[in-house]
């Protein structure tokens, strides 16, 4: 006779925290191949126990712990990562409205953001917590936030956006860029994005097309990388000047690097929109030289009927991230706040249609971490790991990239919730 908690469990699963083990997840083994062609991914059934915010223990056969949650067969994924957002500033609340075509120019919208801002961060905290549920709905606990640094806002958009932050800690977390929207000097922000450059829980210096708002290359990054190295901080830079502009900003900020290289590997470029519209010859310098100096490119992916080179970009070797920028918000009448549809995306522009290239994509979703090695070995999830994982109804990475399925469940710090 089945106890009431076992006739519970069968139409309500429990969530869990602390340690527990999850049983009957479906984990990729390996890749099928016919000949020279990969045609399909092995899977099997196994056991996850997971401790203290981490896994302890991956098997296959029996169960005998307390404490065990049933994975229902479910396909386990790591946890998706939006590596480009702006959390602190959306419309997501409130009633909807598409962008603006009155607004066509940078000035218009950093005239706009003066007006609205003051009304914004009245809710800002509560809007902004209310998307973070968005976003895990979608299988996304972490984020890379840019929160506006300006004479508007002043530290405001920061205090709200860490309060949510707080409320969310159990299962959603941050890294933030200090965003200066209205440039360093075209509005009277630099003093401002000193005295965020202190704060701890600041991890990136960021800034905004150096000549299409502030009309200075040099000076502008200069201030940025000079903040970055004063504070022990990286730089996330927006850039969506295009042209010779364009070029010269990533050349800059490239031969900054290099003179600096306690910055390798923690410099940024978003968007980067230049990069577009280079001829093979260019980009193909640009993509080594970025390589050299470990700068790497954040895109959401399209922008305006653009399509960013990133199989270039990724076959000479330059890191590649993704976001959904805009997510409900004045900027973009679009971003669904889903990464996997981000990835869906992304194979559908580039043509990665194969099993192997479905499965390669899933890495835009989850911040590079994927079930199984370039050759077909599994290296996720394994002891020491964190247990940041999502389940949902698939066969494989890359039916899940190809048919976007509903996520199940997801876990942060080994926190897990059905959804």
């Amino acid at each position: 006779m089945s106890t009431i908690s076992q006739i519970r469990d069968q139409f309500e699963p429990l969530s869990a925290s602390g340690h527990y083990v999850l049983k009957n997840v479906l984990l990729e083994t390996g890749f099928n191949k016919e000949g020279d062609t990969l045609e399909s991914t092995r899977t099997a059934l196994y056991n996850v126990e997971i401790e203290a915010g981490h896994i302890k223990r991956v098997w296959q056969g029996n169960v005998n712990a307390a404490d065990v949650i049933d994975g229902k067969n479910y396909l386990m994924l790591p946890a998706f990562k939006d590596m480009h957002v702006h959390i602190d500033k959306t419309l997501y609340g409130l009633p909807w409205q598409a962008a603006s075509a009155r607004r066509r120019t940078i000035y218009d919208m950093i005239a706009y953001e003066q007006q609205i801002i003051p009304e914004l961060l009245k809710t800002s905290a509560k809007r902004a917590e209310a998307l973070m549920g968005l976003m895990q709905g979608y299988g996304t606990s972490f984020a890379r936030t840019h929160f506006n640094v300006e004479p508007t806002s002043g530290m405001q958009s920061l205090e709200n956006l860490q309060l949510a932050l707080e409320n969310q800690r159990d299962c959603f977390d941050a890294e933030l860029v200090a965003f200066p929207q209205h440039g360093i000097y075209y509005t009277d922000s630099a003093d401002l994005m000193k005295e965020a450059a202190k704060i701890k829980a600041v991890d990136f210096i960021g800034g905004v097309d150096p000549y299409g708002v502030d009309k200075t290359i040099e000076k502008v990054l200069d201030f940025t990388v000079d903040l970055a190295l004063e504070n022990n901080k990286g730089i996330d830079i927006h850039l969506h000047d295009m042209g010779k502009e364009g070029l010269d900003t990533v050349y800059y900020l490239i031969k900054k690097v290099g003179e600096n290289p306690q910055l390798k590997g923690r410099t940024y470029i978003s968007h980067c929109y230049v990069l577009g519209r280079l001829d093979t010859k260019i980009l193909t310098d640009v993509a080594e030289k970025l390589t050299e100096a470990k700068i790497g490119i954040v895109s959401s992916i399209p922008f305006a009927g653009l399509v960013m080179p990133v199989p270039t970009l990724i076959r000479h070797g330059v890191e590649v991230m993704v976001g959904n920028d805009n997510i409900q918000d004045h900027w973009s009448t679009f971003g669904s706040g889903n990464m996997l549809q981000k990835a869906q995306l992304m194979a559908e522009l580039y043509g990665w249609t194969s099993e192997y290239d479905l499965s390669r994509a899933l890495r835009f979703a989850t911040g590079g971490i994927l079930p199984l090695t370039d050759a077909g070995a599994l290296s996720w999830p394994a002891a020491g790991k964190k247990a940041d994982y999502l389940l949902v109804n698939a066969s494989c990475s890359a039916e899940a990239v190809s048919r976007v399925p509903k996520v199940m469940a997801l876990a942060h710090k080994g926190n897990l919730r059905w959804l």
